[in-house]
């Protein structure tokens, strides 16, 4: 007899649902590993109107104390669970188990943050009895809740974003109804419960995985909503905002093409193993993934050489074997799009130092493009795949010029030996954050992470996400002892 799939029930008070269950499927062999409840229109009203009622009625709020004892049993809780939460990222994501571990780990420390945050947080005093209007006063604000948030999560970190959004709603005092990637719901139902496990008493925290992309859309800006915390594609996120009710604050985190500026005195050897790792963790499937390295023209070639030397190496497979590198990306329909977009910048004069053709349906060989045109795809477009392009540059503000040319900007890069020319870049470059001889993917948990312009809106991180998803509050006393 075959096994049963594990199966997520509805993860909403009360609620029941007439909608049939979905099925997770492994992205690197598509066997089906999971089912899960779907929720229909009227579980989104159920987690809206147990969120909403929640937060009006103020008896029920949870003091600072309590949701720092239950984030840290949380934390408690994952620690001991890592091998699983990692297996659960790796089966469903397809994200290697080297880098699922590590990933389970920041997601628990991650919580860890927030309780440091509740513990060091608080209002401030407004100045009076500065003027004669303002003698026999004193006043200072305190933080509040902002109300109930719903949090929309990608597929690309299904454990550690949803840390990102869910986590920090209850460390801010908000109900918080969270919609994970339908490719990947197992890491939020999971942490969901844990959190539940931990002492959060029912309805805080909802799981919904509605049946089309109009039920998302009327869950994300329903009036009782305070706040958005959106993680995915722009098209989807600014649509979004754009529906949004008066008074819906939102915060935004979507992609980029990240560039990398190679100046020429950057210590190449240095550097390879950095260039290798944030071009191709998660097959490239990061939003701040390196895409487009610059590199000065007297070393270009050379760099991008030795770059696809290592590449070559790098070992694509099962994400949950223990000695793949690299492992597939989240839809078959992905590999066919990344290999339109080789074959087009190939056409138009690129040169495929390795890679550059589909491993398998679910797989693509990791990929080194030597100076693609510029009007290509790959050269305009978040890839989102195990794809880096090297473009060679003579002066050093013509390669600020061209990674400053698309619409999006996030995090960029420069490599060089010379204060001068990093601190150049770091005025010049348009991103809210130049790395000075590191990966455009480095984040530790606590430091701001947003994107501009196109790439998204407010700012992300523990300590900033918290405080967007509360509101400051005014007391004002007036006394003659004052």
């Amino acid at each position: 007899m075959a096994q049963s799939l594990p199966h997520f029930r509805l993860f909403v008070t009360g609620a029941t649902t007439s909608a049939a269950d979905a099925t997770v499927f492994s992205p690197y062999d598509r066997t089906p590993i999971a089912t899960f409840a779907v929720a229909d229109a009227g579980v989104i009203e159920t987690a809206l109107a147990t969120a909403s009622a929640l937060f009006r009625d103020r008896a029920r709020w949870l003091e600072p104390a309590a949701r720092i004892d239950i984030l840290r049993k949380l934390a408690d809780r994952m620690d001991d669970d890592v091998e699983q939460l990692a297996m659960t990222i790796a089966r469903e994501g397809g994200k290697p188990l080297v880098d699922v571990r590590a990933e389970a780990i920041r997601a628990a420390d991650s919580v860890r943050g927030c309780v440091d945050v509740l513990r060091t947080q608080h209002g401030s005093e407004i100045p009076m009895r500065l003027n004669a209007a303002s003698s026999h006063h004193m006043a200072y604000t305190s933080l509040e809740p902002a109300g109930p948030v719903v949090a929309i999560s990608a597929f690309n970190h299904p454990l550690n974003l949803i840390v990102h959004q869910v986590a920090t709603a209850i460390a801010a005092g908000c109900p918080v109804i969270a919609k994970p990637a339908e490719r990947t719901p197992m890491s939020c139902f999971e942490f969901a419960k844990m959190l539940h496990d931990a002492g959060l008493p029912d309805g805080w925290c909802q799981v919904v995985v509605p049946m089309d992309h109009a039920l998302s859309e009327r869950l994300a800006t329903d009036p009782r909503v305070a706040f958005l915390t959106f993680i995915g594609s722009a098209k989807v996120g600014w649509m979004l905002r754009s529906k949004l009710p008066p008074g819906t604050r939102c915060a935004l985190e979507h992609g980029g093409a990240a560039p990398v500026i190679v100046a020429e005195d950057a210590d190449i050897e240095k550097m390879l193993p950095m260039l290798v790792k944030g071009s191709f963790y998660h097959a490239g499937q990061v939003c701040v993934s390196i895409q487009r390295i610059f590199a000065h023209r007297s070393i270009a070639k050379q760099l991008a050489d030795k770059l696809a030397d290592r590449v070559k190496k790098l070992r694509v497979g099962d994400p949950t074997s223990a000695d793949t590198e690299v492992g597939p990306l989240i839809a078959t329909s992905e590999v066919d799009r990344v290999e339109q977009w080789v074959r087009e910048a190939k056409d138009g004069g690129a040169k495929v130092l390795c890679g550059g053709k589909r491993i398998s349906d679910t797989c693509y060989a990791c990929t080194v493009l030597y100076d693609p045109p510029r009007d290509a795809k790959v050269s305009t477009l978040e890839v989102f795949g195990p794809v880096v392009c090297v473009y060679p540059y003579d002066h050093m503000d013509d390669a600020i010029d061209r990674a400053n040319a698309l619409p999006f900007a996030f995090q960029s890069a420069i490599c060089t030996r010379s204060l001068d020319t990093a601190l150049r870049a770091f005025r010049r470059l348009d991103a809210t954050a130049v790395m000075v001889n590191e990966s455009t993917t480095f984040r530790v948990d606590w430091m701001p992470f947003a994107g501009r312009r196109t790439s998204g809106l407010g700012t992300g991180g523990i300590g900033y996400s918290i405080r967007d998803m509360q509101v400051e509050k005014m007391l004002v006393i007036k006394s003659d002892e004052l």
